[in-house]
């Protein structure tokens, strides 16, 4: 039988305050929750890191 091989990949999720947009991207060294990150691109409103999650992958 075959194994297969689990890897979890960290990400964090950034959210704008005034107009809720989202992006995922790959979690990195210093994400803290709720850190104001820096200005939306589409508002001008404040984002910060509403999620640090993992998604686990099998190879």
């Amino acid at each position: 039988m075959f194994s297969k091989e689990k890897i979890t990949v960290a990400y964090t999720l950034e959210k704008c305050e005034k107009c809720g947009m989202q992006k995922k991207r790959k979690f990195s060294e210093g994400d803290v929750l709720f850190a104001e990150i820096s200005k939306c691109p589409s508002c001008d409103g404040m984002t910060v890191i509403d999620k640090i999650f993992g998604e686990t992958i099998e190879q």
